[in-house]
Protein backbone atom coordinates (compact mmCIF):
# COMPACT_ATOMS: atom_id res chain seq x y z
CA UNK A 1 0.00 0.00 0.00
CA UNK A 2 2.96 2.53 1.03
CA UNK A 3 4.32 1.22 -2.38
CA UNK A 4 1.26 2.22 -4.42
CA UNK A 5 0.44 5.75 -2.86
CA UNK A 6 4.67 6.50 -2.93
CA UNK A 7 4.85 6.95 0.99
CA UNK A 8 7.20 5.55 3.72
CA UNK A 9 6.38 3.31 6.09
CA UNK A 10 6.76 6.62 8.91
CA UNK A 11 4.04 8.06 7.30
CA UNK A 12 1.75 5.22 7.49
CA UNK A 13 2.27 4.30 11.02
CA UNK A 14 1.90 7.96 11.54
CA UNK A 15 -1.90 8.23 9.49
CA UNK A 16 -2.75 4.93 12.03
CA UNK A 17 -1.45 6.39 14.85
CA UNK A 18 -4.17 9.23 14.32
CA UNK A 19 -1.65 12.24 13.35
CA UNK A 20 -2.71 15.41 11.91
CA UNK A 21 -2.20 15.30 8.37
CA UNK A 22 0.70 16.48 6.93
CA UNK A 23 1.50 19.54 4.43
CA UNK A 24 2.69 18.10 0.90
CA UNK A 25 6.12 19.94 1.71
CA UNK A 26 6.77 18.02 4.86
CA UNK A 27 5.77 14.52 3.29
CA UNK A 28 8.07 15.18 0.13
CA UNK A 29 10.91 16.23 2.35
CA UNK A 30 10.66 13.48 4.74
CA UNK A 31 11.71 10.25 2.19
CA UNK A 32 15.44 12.36 0.88
CA UNK A 33 15.96 13.34 5.28
CA UNK A 34 15.40 9.66 6.10
CA UNK A 35 17.63 8.35 3.19
CA UNK A 36 20.56 10.83 4.13
CA UNK A 37 20.12 9.85 7.68
CA UNK A 38 20.19 6.23 7.18
CA UNK A 39 23.41 7.03 4.85
CA UNK A 40 25.22 9.01 7.32
CA UNK A 41 23.69 7.85 11.14
CA UNK A 42 25.62 10.60 12.79
CA UNK A 43 24.93 13.89 11.42
CA UNK A 44 22.62 16.62 12.53
CA UNK A 45 20.20 18.83 10.84
CA UNK A 46 22.82 21.09 9.70
CA UNK A 47 25.09 18.78 7.70
CA UNK A 48 21.80 16.94 6.71
CA UNK A 49 20.60 20.41 5.07
CA UNK A 50 23.62 20.99 3.27
CA UNK A 51 23.58 17.24 1.60
CA UNK A 52 19.78 17.83 0.70
CA UNK A 53 21.26 21.00 -1.20
CA UNK A 54 24.05 19.33 -2.77
CA UNK A 55 21.17 16.75 -3.98
CA UNK A 56 19.20 20.00 -5.09
CA UNK A 57 16.99 20.08 -2.56
CA UNK A 58 16.24 23.54 -0.79
CA UNK A 59 15.10 22.90 2.78
CA UNK A 60 14.87 25.33 5.64
CA UNK A 61 17.07 24.37 8.17
CA UNK A 62 14.29 24.64 11.42
CA UNK A 63 11.89 22.76 9.03
CA UNK A 64 14.59 19.26 8.78
CA UNK A 65 15.89 19.86 12.41
CA UNK A 66 11.57 19.33 12.92
CA UNK A 67 10.91 16.16 10.92
CA UNK A 68 14.38 14.74 12.22
CA UNK A 69 12.75 15.37 15.83
CA UNK A 70 9.61 13.99 14.81
CA UNK A 71 11.18 11.24 13.49
CA UNK A 72 14.17 10.63 16.45
CA UNK A 73 16.63 10.58 13.36
CA UNK A 74 18.39 12.98 16.33
CA UNK A 75 21.94 11.11 16.58
CA UNK A 76 22.75 10.01 20.11
CA UNK A 77 25.98 10.67 21.71
CA UNK A 78 28.31 9.04 23.45
CA UNK A 79 31.29 9.72 25.91
CA UNK A 80 34.80 8.80 26.11
CA UNK A 81 36.24 6.52 29.56
CA UNK A 82 39.56 5.28 29.02
CA UNK A 83 42.67 7.59 28.99
CA UNK A 84 45.00 7.43 26.67
CA UNK A 85 47.26 10.95 26.92
CA UNK A 86 50.52 10.16 29.52
CA UNK A 87 51.98 13.48 30.13
CA UNK A 88 54.61 12.53 33.22
CA UNK A 89 57.40 11.63 31.45
CA UNK A 90 60.65 12.44 31.11
CA UNK A 91 60.88 13.61 27.32
CA UNK A 92 61.03 17.66 26.03
CA UNK A 93 57.65 19.70 25.70
CA UNK A 94 57.74 21.71 22.91
CA UNK A 95 55.36 25.20 23.20
CA UNK A 96 52.02 25.71 21.03
CA UNK A 97 53.12 27.05 18.36
CA UNK A 98 49.27 26.12 16.28
CA UNK A 99 47.72 28.42 18.09
CA UNK A 100 49.72 31.47 16.45
CA UNK A 101 48.80 30.07 12.81
CA UNK A 102 46.95 31.91 10.50
CA UNK A 103 46.54 28.71 7.77
CA UNK A 104 45.79 29.31 4.33
CA UNK A 105 46.63 26.37 2.90
CA UNK A 106 47.32 22.30 2.69
CA UNK A 107 50.88 21.31 4.77
CA UNK A 108 51.10 24.06 6.57
CA UNK A 109 49.79 22.12 9.91
CA UNK A 110 49.35 18.57 10.39
CA UNK A 111 47.69 17.33 13.73
CA UNK A 112 47.73 14.11 15.39
CA UNK A 113 45.93 12.27 18.27
CA UNK A 114 45.35 8.62 19.70
CA UNK A 115 42.09 7.11 21.02
CA UNK A 116 40.65 3.50 22.03
CA UNK A 117 38.66 1.52 20.28
CA UNK A 118 36.65 -0.99 22.44
CA UNK A 119 36.43 -4.43 20.80
CA UNK A 120 33.99 -7.09 22.02
CA UNK A 121 36.68 -8.35 24.27
CA UNK A 122 39.50 -5.81 24.35
CA UNK A 123 40.99 -2.34 23.92
CA UNK A 124 42.55 -1.46 20.79
CA UNK A 125 43.85 1.99 20.06
CA UNK A 126 44.18 4.72 16.86
CA UNK A 127 46.53 6.92 16.11
CA UNK A 128 46.10 9.57 13.53
CA UNK A 129 47.28 12.29 11.75
CA UNK A 130 45.30 14.89 9.86
CA UNK A 131 45.82 17.59 7.74
CA UNK A 132 45.09 20.84 10.06
CA UNK A 133 43.49 23.16 7.03
CA UNK A 134 41.53 20.51 4.98
CA UNK A 135 40.81 18.22 7.72
CA UNK A 136 41.79 15.63 5.51
CA UNK A 137 43.13 12.17 7.44
CA UNK A 138 46.55 11.26 5.85
CA UNK A 139 47.92 8.93 8.05
CA UNK A 140 46.47 5.92 10.20
CA UNK A 141 47.34 2.97 12.82
CA UNK A 142 45.55 0.98 14.78
CA UNK A 143 47.25 -1.32 17.58
CA UNK A 144 46.99 -3.39 20.51
CA UNK A 145 49.77 -1.44 22.12
CA UNK A 146 49.20 2.55 23.33
CA UNK A 147 53.10 3.17 22.34
CA UNK A 148 55.26 5.32 20.43
CA UNK A 149 55.22 3.01 17.35
CA UNK A 150 51.74 3.57 17.04
CA UNK A 151 52.19 7.16 16.31
CA UNK A 152 55.52 6.83 14.31
CA UNK A 153 53.76 4.44 12.01
CA UNK A 154 51.01 6.76 11.02
CA UNK A 155 53.04 9.52 10.72
CA UNK A 156 55.34 7.38 8.25
CA UNK A 157 52.08 7.01 5.97
CA UNK A 158 51.28 10.91 6.77
CA UNK A 159 54.63 11.27 5.43
CA UNK A 160 54.42 8.90 2.18
CA UNK A 161 51.13 10.64 1.07
CA UNK A 162 52.34 14.43 1.07
CA UNK A 163 55.33 16.78 -0.12
CA UNK A 164 56.68 18.26 2.89
CA UNK A 165 58.22 21.37 2.49
CA UNK A 166 59.72 24.13 5.14
CA UNK A 167 57.79 25.96 7.59
CA UNK A 168 55.10 22.84 8.04
CA UNK A 169 54.07 22.41 11.85
CA UNK A 170 53.37 19.61 13.32
CA UNK A 171 51.03 19.80 16.21
CA UNK A 172 49.66 16.93 18.98
CA UNK A 173 48.64 16.72 22.66
CA UNK A 174 52.62 16.72 24.77
CA UNK A 175 51.36 12.48 25.39
CA UNK A 176 54.74 10.34 25.36
CA UNK A 177 53.97 8.79 22.78
CA UNK A 178 54.62 12.17 21.02
CA UNK A 179 57.85 13.34 23.03
CA UNK A 180 59.16 10.01 22.55
CA UNK A 181 62.92 9.97 20.83
CA UNK A 182 61.66 7.41 18.07
CA UNK A 183 58.69 10.14 16.93
CA UNK A 184 60.49 13.82 17.47
CA UNK A 185 63.51 12.35 15.85
CA UNK A 186 61.56 11.47 12.45
CA UNK A 187 59.94 14.73 13.00
CA UNK A 188 62.83 16.64 13.17
CA UNK A 189 64.70 14.41 10.25
CA UNK A 190 62.35 15.58 7.93
CA UNK A 191 62.50 19.18 8.86
CA UNK A 192 59.09 19.43 10.55
CA UNK A 193 58.49 22.14 13.42
CA UNK A 194 57.34 20.46 16.52
CA UNK A 195 54.16 21.96 18.18
CA UNK A 196 52.36 20.76 21.58
CA UNK A 197 49.26 21.51 23.83
CA UNK A 198 49.38 23.13 26.76
CA UNK A 199 48.64 20.62 29.80
CA UNK A 200 45.04 19.62 30.48
CA UNK A 201 43.69 21.82 27.75
CA UNK A 202 41.93 20.01 24.85
CA UNK A 203 41.09 23.07 23.09
CA UNK A 204 44.84 23.41 21.81
CA UNK A 205 44.50 20.05 19.71
CA UNK A 206 40.48 21.03 18.97
CA UNK A 207 40.82 20.01 15.05
CA UNK A 208 41.89 15.96 16.38
CA UNK A 209 39.38 15.95 19.20
CA UNK A 210 36.85 17.04 16.33
CA UNK A 211 37.76 14.08 14.11
CA UNK A 212 38.03 11.78 16.47
CA UNK A 213 34.32 12.46 17.87
CA UNK A 214 33.40 12.18 14.38
CA UNK A 215 34.99 9.20 13.38
CA UNK A 216 33.15 7.27 17.06
CA UNK A 217 30.29 8.48 16.24
CA UNK A 218 29.97 7.90 12.67
CA UNK A 219 31.51 4.63 12.44
CA UNK A 220 32.87 3.08 15.81
CA UNK A 221 29.64 3.15 17.31
CA UNK A 222 27.41 1.96 14.95
CA UNK A 223 29.45 -1.77 14.92
CA UNK A 224 31.01 -4.19 17.63
CA UNK A 225 34.51 -5.33 16.22
CA UNK A 226 35.10 -8.80 16.67
CA UNK A 227 38.74 -8.87 16.02
CA UNK A 228 41.48 -6.33 14.95
CA UNK A 229 41.15 -7.54 11.90
CA UNK A 230 37.31 -6.68 11.48
CA UNK A 231 38.44 -3.18 13.08
CA UNK A 232 41.05 -2.63 10.77
CA UNK A 233 38.71 -3.59 7.65
CA UNK A 234 36.28 -1.28 8.38
CA UNK A 235 38.12 1.98 9.51
CA UNK A 236 40.43 2.19 6.59
CA UNK A 237 36.61 2.01 4.63
CA UNK A 238 35.54 4.40 6.73
CA UNK A 239 38.53 6.87 6.57
CA UNK A 240 39.41 6.48 2.27
CA UNK A 241 36.05 5.80 1.18
CA UNK A 242 33.69 8.32 3.44
CA UNK A 243 35.23 10.03 5.96
CA UNK A 244 37.75 11.65 3.08
CA UNK A 245 35.61 11.62 -0.14
CA UNK A 246 32.34 11.93 0.97
CA UNK A 247 31.66 13.16 4.40
CA UNK A 248 30.67 16.87 4.34
CA UNK A 249 33.02 19.01 6.40
CA UNK A 250 31.29 22.36 8.17
CA UNK A 251 34.59 23.89 8.36
CA UNK A 252 35.44 23.79 4.81
CA UNK A 253 32.00 24.82 3.02
CA UNK A 254 30.61 21.34 3.70
CA UNK A 255 32.11 19.55 1.16
CA UNK A 256 34.49 16.62 1.64
CA UNK A 257 38.17 17.22 2.42
CA UNK A 258 39.08 15.54 -0.97
CA UNK A 259 36.61 17.81 -2.97
CA UNK A 260 38.06 20.81 -0.92
CA UNK A 261 41.65 19.95 -1.78
CA UNK A 262 40.76 19.41 -5.14
CA UNK A 263 39.32 22.42 -5.46
CA UNK A 264 42.25 24.56 -4.15
CA UNK A 265 44.02 22.84 -7.07
CA UNK A 266 41.84 24.28 -9.65
CA UNK A 267 41.80 27.47 -7.75
CA UNK A 268 45.82 27.52 -8.08
CA UNK A 269 45.39 26.59 -11.82
CA UNK A 270 43.13 29.59 -12.47
CA UNK A 271 45.31 32.11 -10.68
Amino acid sequence: MCEALNLTRTDDYRWQAGSVAESAPDIALRDPIQRIALAWSGDGYRRITHELRRQGVVANPKRVLRLMREDNLLCLRKKAFVKTTDSDHGHPIYPNLAGEMGLTGINQLWVADITYIHLQREFIYLAVSLDAYSRRCIGWALGRRLEAELAVVALQMALSERTVGPGLVHHSDRGVQYASREYTGLLNERGIRISMSRRGNPYDNAKAESFMKTLKNEEVYLYEYESLTEAIERISQFLEEVYNQKRLHSAIGYVPPAEFEQSLGQATLLN
